[in-house]
């Protein structure tokens, strides 16, 4: 119903990616609570060329590299155009992920679906992140988002796993509103 009732917004958003020269879908591999890969889909919110003007820009900033190799994102990313920015601050760029939780490869609430190499930062912990299928929306990203680092994202998902409910997700949900209106930590 969701899906359906966001359609003409998504339409909207694909058709402006478009006409910006930019293909509207990006299509990368995310580990599911089965230990197998699944396409997440999101909005491409990176100009094409992003390879190049990340590669320039880090060896132009030091202080960009740093927070590379840090945190593996950057705060002010030269390769996101500006409709990718207002995308991403709103999180519209993961409208397509309604897609993905409609076939079953995702849920509204649950863990941020994770990369195979980030499956390293979990350690011991990585069995409390396969308990759940990963979600649209959870504790990581109504606690902060990018402004937490990975150790904290590792214990938010555990309390998840460890205390999951109806009542947790419905407030999980709540809380995804107020994020979304506020865009704290998203970048």
């Amino acid at each position: 119903m969701l899906l359906i009732f966001l359609l003409p917004l998504m339409l909207l958003l694909a058709v402006c990616l478009v006409a910006s020269g930019l293909k509207p879908i990006f299509v990368h591999r995310r580990i599911s609570s089965t230990s197998m890969s699944f396409p997440c889909l999101k909005f491409r919110t990176m100009r094409n060329n992003a390879d190049e003007i990340l590669k320039r820009h880090l060896a132009d900033h030091p202080q960009a590299m740093e927070e590379w190799r840090r945190t593996g994102k950057l705060r002010n990313d030269p390769r996101v155009g500006p409709l990718g920015k207002f995308m991403r601050r709103t999180s519209l760029d993961e409208l397509p992920q309604l897609l993905n939780v409609f076939l079953g490869q995702m849920s509204m609430v649950g863990p941020r679906p994770i990369t195979k190499p980030e499956l390293k930062e979990y350690g011991a912990c990585i069995h409390f992140y396969y308990r759940c299928r990963p979600g649209l929306t959870g504790h990581w990203q109504v606690n902060g988002r990018s402004n937490l680092g990975y150790e904290e994202r590792v214990i938010l998902d555990v309390a998840y796993a460890t205390q999951w409910s109806i009542k947790n997700d419905l407030l999980i949900i709540l809380k995804t509103f107020r994020v979304l209106l506020s865009c704290v930590g998203a970048y």
